[in-house]
């Protein structure tokens, strides 16, 4: 006969919603002395700690990669805020959300006088609609708008309000500090595994660190599933080993030790440089075979297009851009294929280092001459009296000219400067020759 129920009461449930929650979230900071990571953010003094101890946080955005604690930062300021908090995610928010949450914020802060909070996830997917229908109420202070975002808010967000916020750049958490909260997950039996008898080996735990690549959601997700889908042994002890946890992550634990690691992919690196096509091949699939992420085998090949091949063939970064994009749409191994062809080509085009050149060069004078005025006929000529406006007119319309015409565009004290000066190699050649011609670069 079965035996009978005990009647299950309110804690109860509140207890099996609070173990039904994933490792990840359950984990979550609460205070910002939990927190993980961001020490250049919310460091003892810092201004974002400051005004979230004040209460006086204003609008501000939060950017950087998946699980480095934006939205964890988001809800320590919930908790420790006195006004309310609303959260939405632009996924799935309109315009009406919008003026739902801007109503209620407006009654907040005439009969309570309490502000506002509008917690925003995926900010960057608001068009500019929705944006608009944000922007008054930003500017108004009827809310304090925290938007959370993996995209660069300079590039997909509207002007007008990254304007209006104070960005915050969130970045990949160190594998040291992943690997200190996978050890407190493990150990703490109110919200992590601690209830578990687990005995976990040092490799299998630095081998989840390290996969994860700066995300401690995928970290704390493959500790949970490697803790809960190994089977105990007669003693009733859990032991993950690395090859559990190398199945947890679904990425394999390199088969070479960090210096060897390192030295394979300064060799990768130097045999792009070197044109040496065989060496480079057999340096990025032994690399790939001991375990590296193929995909910053893809990111180090597109710097080295730019940087090593640059104006001398421009079309390397163009296939070196197309076989990442590629590589993330087919996978392995079918995406090792076109990484190849990109590898060839990069060894294969000609060489150049001057866009290197020229960018340090340009940025050395942008960093002590940046006070410089821009010549007043380059201006912006939707402002000004009548006579800055007239001196605008002496700008020089370049197609009027045939596509170019001799023109200063340097301020005066950098007007002499040239920062880029191609080689001889590949299609950089035609480009000097035209530079000759216009007069800009002397010949030899």
């Amino acid at each position: 006969m079965n035996a009978p129920r005990r009647n299950m009461d309110l804690f109860d449930f509140n207890d099996n919603e609070e173990k039904a929650k994933p490792l990840a979230e359950r984990m979550r900071a609460s205070t910002l002395d939990d927190f993980v990571g961001q020490k250049h953010i919310v460091a003892e003094g810092s201004l974002l700690r400051r005004a979230i101890a004040l209460d006086r946080l204003g609008s501000c955005i939060f950017w950087g990669p998946p699980g480095c604690g934006k939205t964890t930062l988001a809800n320590v300021i919930a908790a420790q805020t006195n006004g309310e908090f609303i959260k939405l995610n632009a996924v799935n928010a309109g315009v009406a959300d919008v003026k739902k949450a801007v109503d209620r914020a407006r009654d907040n802060l005439k009969l309570y006088n309490r502000r506002t909070y509008l917690m925003l996830d995926e900010c960057h997917r608001f068009n500019k609609t929705q944006s608009d229908s944000l922007l008054p109420a930003i500017e108004q202070g009827t809310i304090v708008f925290i938007g959370s975002t993996t995209e660069n808010p300079y590039a997909s967000m509207t002007p007008a309000i990254v304007s209006r916020c104070r960005v915050f750049e969130f970045k990949r958490l160190t594998e040291e500090e992943i690997l200190d909260a996978l050890g407190r997950a493990l150990h703490d039996k109110r919200k992590g595994l601690g209830s578990y008898k687990t005995e976990m080996e040092d490799a299998a735990l630095s081998h989840i660190a390290s996969a994860a690549g700066g995300d401690l959601r995928m970290a704390y997700n493959a500790l949970e599933l490697a803790v809960l889908t190994t089977p105990p042994q007669s003693d009733g002890t859990i032991r993950v080993t690395l090859a559990d946890a190398e199945q947890s992550i679904q990425r394999k634990a390199l088969s070479y030790n960090e210096d060897l690691y390192y030295d394979i992919l300064s060799a990768f690196c130097k045999s792009l440089r070197g044109s040496d096509a065989n060496a480079a091949l057999y340096y990025a699939m032994r690399l790939i075979e001991g375990g590296c992420d193929p995909l910053l085998i893809l990111r180090r090949l597109i710097v080295h297009s730019a940087e090593d091949v640059g104006m001398a063939d421009p079309n390397a970064l163009v296939v070196a851009t197309s076989a990442l994009t590629a590589f993330q749409n087919i996978g392995y191994p079918e995406g090792l294929i076109p990484l190849s062809e990109a590898i060839i080509y990069v060894c294969e085009a000609e060489k150049s280092g001057a866009v290197k050149n020229a960018m340090f060069a340009a940025r050395e004078d942008a960093v002590r001459t940046r006070d410089d005025a821009v010549p007043s006929y380059l201006r912006d000529v939707s402002y000004g009296s009548r006579e800055i406006k007239a001196e605008r007119e002496k700008y020089l319309y370049p197609h009027d000219f045939g596509g170019w015409v001799q023109q200063q565009y340097l301020p005066d004290s950098l007007k002499d400067k040239i920062y880029y000066h191609p080689t001889e190699n590949g299609y950089e050649a035609q480009v000097k020759r035209t530079r000759i011609r216009k007069g800009i670069e002397k010949g030899s």
